[in-house]
């Protein structure tokens, strides 16, 4: 049987991952990401099985009808706004996720979160390539304490990150369309309506799930309503932000700046105009990049192919 991991980036999947106890199989790793479909069709070309690294690779019904091989798709998670489940029953392909268990359950994205934040309010990326070049303390920090944080999704994430925010001396708002007044006391933080949310805050992170719903949420109007000194920071996925109206706004002075770590498409294109976007610090996608993570995500690849070829999918995801 032929497996093939994607965008196994760093060339640590084999020695992460127990991809050995597979025996009899043949496991090819890919490094690149391959974007384009007619690429994707040759290099998957005979896979029965499929890992796919969270939605960097969209497999929808033109894609499957290119892989007549494929059997079993893994996706590292436990929702994939980039697979096609219909499409993927129609053509008879079991779709298989991954959940976030033990040490892998804990902080790792909400740290990175507090990087971003930090990097952003200390001037972190541009002091260290100022310093690199010759010159000594060029920018004036921001306190975090006494200022407000803004949580957008208030979540299993959403909730650390606030928790972090009060050890910071910080004031917790939150909202999101299913949240409770009780439910954010419960995380330390205060419920606010949504205009409030985004008005008040000094700094506005985003934990939201990625659906219909939440696609281009934070939009134009969102980003106005800021204040020009806020920061916004984005660790759940791009398109929840509307990337064309956030570099306008970054451009214009409208907010002071953002922390990124999920983009529309990942990898960032080479041309993609936030990469000029002033006031920035940008990441790729290392919200869930730890050993910790990585050792849960792919022990439990290889428990979904396991239990797939003995005839007992386990972690199946459904339309």
């Amino acid at each position: 049987m032929k497996i093939v991991i994607l965008d196994d980036y760093q060339h640590v999947a084999r020695q992460l991952g127990p991809f050995d106890t597979l025996t009899g199989d043949e496991i090819v790793v890919l490094h690149e990401h391959v974007a384009a479909l007619d690429d994707l069709a040759v290099a998957l070309g005979g896979a029965q099985v499929v890992v796919a690294m969270r939605e960097r690779t969209p497999f929808r019904a033109e894609t499957f009808a290119r892989l007549p091989d494929l059997r079993l798709l893994v996706t590292t998670g436990m929702a994939n706004a980039s697979i096609d489940l219909e499409a993927a029953a129609a053509r008879g392909v079991t779709v298989t996720g991954t959940a976030a268990t033990g040490s892998a359950k804990s902080s790792n994205t909400a740290e990175l979160t507090w990087a971003l934040i930090l990097a952003c309010r200390r001037h972190v990326v541009t002091e260290d390539r100022a310093l690199r070049e010759g010159r000594w303390q060029t920018t004036v920090g921001t306190d975090l304490a006494g200022t407000t944080l803004g949580v957008l999704g208030l979540g299993r994430l959403g909730a650390q990150v606030a928790r972090i925010g009060q050890a910071f001396d910080m004031r917790v708002i939150a909202w999101s369309r299913n949240l409770t007044p009780e439910r954010a006391a419960e995380a330390g933080a205060r419920w606010v309506p949504k205009d409030e949310l985004f008005a008040a805050s000094d700094v506005l992170t985003v934990h939201l799930k990625l659906s219909d719903r939440t696609t281009g949420l934070v939009g134009a109007a969102e980003l106005a309503a800021m204040k020009p000194t806020s920061i916004l920071v984005n660790t759940s996925r791009g398109p929840i932000v509307d990337r064309d109206a956030l570099v306008a706004a970054l451009t214009a002075g409208t907010i002071a700046g953002a922390g990124l770590d999920v983009y529309d498409t990942e990898p960032l294109p080479p041309g993609d105009p936030l990469r000029q976007a002033p006031g920035t610090v940008l990441l790729p996608h290392l919200g869930y990049v730890t050993e910790a993570g990585y050792r849960s995500m792919y022990a439990q690849v290889v428990e979904d192919i396991a239990a797939w070829k003995a005839g007992s999918p386990i972690r199946v995801l459904t339309p």
